[in-house]
């Protein structure tokens, strides 16, 4: 079976960085860069006419905000996915960016092997986090302890699909560790957002995290 491939768009101000990035593409035979940007003008006029899988975001580009560039393109065509990739590990900016609309937060110190499975896990349903944003979400979570009657709604089966999406497993990872159809884990998901009024993945995870 043929792997698909998917589409790349890098949106970084730094030139030595945005070569590297295509370079380091560029050598995987199933990922394909259809471009790369050097500030939020160019990324919003152009990703809307390539319509790539996965954009690599920086926060600080030149002429404005990555966040709101991600928050705006993501609005448009939700079916794009969005991976920060920054030199930022602030808490203020990780959730920013999850409520904005990335799917992924990476820092820039990311190595390149850890950067190319976060393209294929965001794309297969995942929500990659190097381990020092990971931690510094729950370490959050932990000290504020916000009263958690919403996870207590959810279901014996909604809490597994949710600890098992907390790990980084695809939509189809999960359904073969608990012996259920895909299907019926994208109906646990749906139930879940309704509960815990999220409106993606990450934001369910977060929440289940800070329980």
């Amino acid at each position: 079976m043929t792997t698909p491939i998917t589409r790349v768009s890098i949106v970084e101000d730094h030139r030595a960085t945005r070569e590297g990035l295509i370079k380091l593409i560029r050598h995987v035979p199933e990922l394909v860069c259809v471009g790369a940007y050097g500030n939020v003008e160019q990324a919003e006029q152009e990703i809307p006419q390539h319509l790539p899988d996965v954009v690599l975001m920086d926060i600080n580009l030149a002429g404005g905000s990555g966040i709101k560039c991600v928050a705006k393109l993501k609005q448009a065509h939700p079916q794009v996915e969005f991976v920060m990739l920054t030199t930022y590990d602030d808490t203020d900016m990780i959730f920013s960016a999850l409520r904005a609309g990335a799917s992924g937060y990476l820092l820039k110190r990311a190595a390149p092997d850890e950067l190319l499975a976060a393209i294929t896990e965001v794309r297969k349903g995942g929500s990659p986090m190097s381990m020092e944003i990971a931690r510094r979400v729950v370490s959050h979570f932990h000290e504020v302890r916000k009263p958690a009657g919403e996870i207590e709604t959810l279901s014996k089966r909604e809490r597994e699909v949710l600890d098992h999406l907390s790990q980084g497993l695809a939509y189809k990872q999960i359904a073969d560790q608990l012996g259920i159809s895909a299907n019926t884990v994208h109906n646990h998901l749906r139930k879940i957002y309704v509960k815990l009024r999220v409106q993606s993945g990450t934001e369910a995870v977060i929440k289940f995290l800070g329980h």
